[in-house]
């Protein structure tokens, strides 16, 4: 985690360097001069990370670009554009992609494609399709997060329950299972039967329904209607039922995570819907913990697997807009993800650690990594096969206030303050007001 001091070090780093760099009297293949490229929200923390961008770098030598650790700041991107000194690479959220698009801080990558031949047949529709706007692509697809079931089988076998069994298309059966899995006891908290992960999944718990939060066009929110109430009167339910939101919150936030006393470990969850690179932190922390991995399903029990992930764009006003492209096509192609997945296995190898693999944006990369790098397990084996149902929201010019809107009124509705229907009303209208506003232009 970086505080305030240490995020305003780095955002003065990236201005000054988006503000002058390069080197006179060295050009690249394309005889763009040399160049320091700069950027915002990427740090280079893993191998993962690393491999690719050092690949990158390799490819608009003798220009080279320069991680900005820390994540990716809205203020301080904005800033940086309106003072003509942005950074000449972003990376950030998909789904925040269109907020920047609308506000023409981000150019559109039509001649990027075209110039660097960039195949965008590689990469996942829905990766694609959360990254384009009005039917401008503004970002190059990374990871591709996906949203399964992790069950935890001693947990299970202590209620009586059977984990293959256990499904989210049913959600009554699903509220009793709930019951039998949680202890609550005493006005405490000792094991949460079943988390729904709100309110950062209701999309998920929303499709899971038959519905979405917003129309395919991304122009008309739909927090109304009545599917989406119902989302999140029942999750909100399965909270309440096991000792209320400022407990439930209290307990599930002194889980050791990422440490090796997680709540699979500590049985202190029964199970939850949760991205797919948490069984990597599992896998490495916790490697004895026996889990059943599942698909989330949905009330017609097909699997429902919401994706998100991160892009790299280029900002409006780059200094070095070709070498900034060059370097995003290297960093997603599938060359690189499997150079970057083979480095991993080979660490985790050394470690005497498991690796789980990576699930990018790119499926071109994913066929060779869990062909030729890493043998499958059942649990991969259950992301691989729910990744082909995935979907994304779609791309929305006021992408932040719109989360804002519905994130909120889950919240309200937590902390007892509004019930679902009043809550999602209010919201509703606030997404619709920031929707039309952004999409008008002003």
């Amino acid at each position: 985690m970086f505080n305030r001091s240490t995020r305003a070090a780095g955002a003065a780093m990236v201005l000054a360097l988006a503000a002058g760099c390069g080197g006179v009297g060295s050009a690249d293949q394309d005889g763009e001069a040399a160049a320091t490229l700069s950027m915002m929200g990427f740090g280079t923390g893993d191998d993962i990370a690393k491999t690719r961008f050092d690949l990158a770098n390799k490819a608009i030598a003798p220009s080279t670009a320069k991680a900005a650790e820390g994540s990716f700041s809205a203020q301080q991107f904005l800033s940086a554009v309106a003072a003509k000194s942005p950074p000449d690479l972003v990376y950030m959220e998909r789904r925040l992609l269109g907020t920047y698009a609308a506000k023409k801080a981000l150019v559109p990558l039509d001649d990027c494609v075209a110039d660097q031949k960039i195949d965008l047949s590689h990469f996942r529709e829905a990766a694609v399709k959360e990254a384009t706007l009005n039917g401008k692509l503004y970002g190059l697809p990374e990871f591709y997060n996906n949203r399964v079931l992790m069950i935890s089988n001693a947990a299970f076998a202590d209620a009586g329950l059977d984990p293959a069994r256990f499904t989210t298309s049913d959600w009554t059966r699903l509220k009793s299972d709930t019951a039998k899995l949680a202890k609550v006891g005493g006005g405490r908290i000792q094991r949460i039967g079943f988390d729904p992960k709100i309110p950062e999944f209701l999309p998920l718990w929303a499709r899971a329904n038959g519905a979405a939060l917003v129309s395919d066009d991304g122009r008309t929110a739909k927090l109304t209607d009545p599917k989406v109430v119902e989302a999140l009167e029942f999750t909100v339910g399965l909270v309440n039922a096991q000792g209320g939101w400022a407990r439930f919150k209290s307990f599930r936030d002194s889980f050791d995570f990422f440490g090796a006393k997680n709540q699979f470990a500590s049985n202190q969850l029964g199970a939850f819907p949760m991205e797919d690179f948490y069984l990597n932190v599992l896998a490495d922390n916790s490697p004895a913990v026996k889990l059943t991995v599942a698909p989330f399903t949905g009330r017609d029990s097909r699997p429902v697997d919401w994706i998100t992930g991160n892009a790299w764009a280029i900002p409006a006003g780059s200094a070095h807009a070709k070498q900034a492209c060059k370097w995003i096509k290297v960093m997603t192609d599938s060359e690189s993800w499997v150079a970057a997945a083979k480095a991993r296995a080979a660490a985790r190898q050394a470690a005497g650690k498991p690796f789980t693999g990576v699930f990018t944006g790119n499926k071109k990369a994913d066929e060779v990594i869990f062909r030729d790098v890493v043998k499958p397990s059942p649990a991969v084996q259950t992301v691989l096969r729910t990744q082909e149902s995935g979907f994304a929201e779609p791309a929305l010019a006021a992408g932040e206030e719109f989360k804002a809107a519905w994130q909120d009124a889950v919240n309200r509705v937590l902390e007892g303050r509004q019930q679902p229907a009043q809550a999602l009303a209010q919201a509703q209208q606030q997404a619709q007001a920031a929707l039309d506003k952004a999409n008008s232009g002003t």
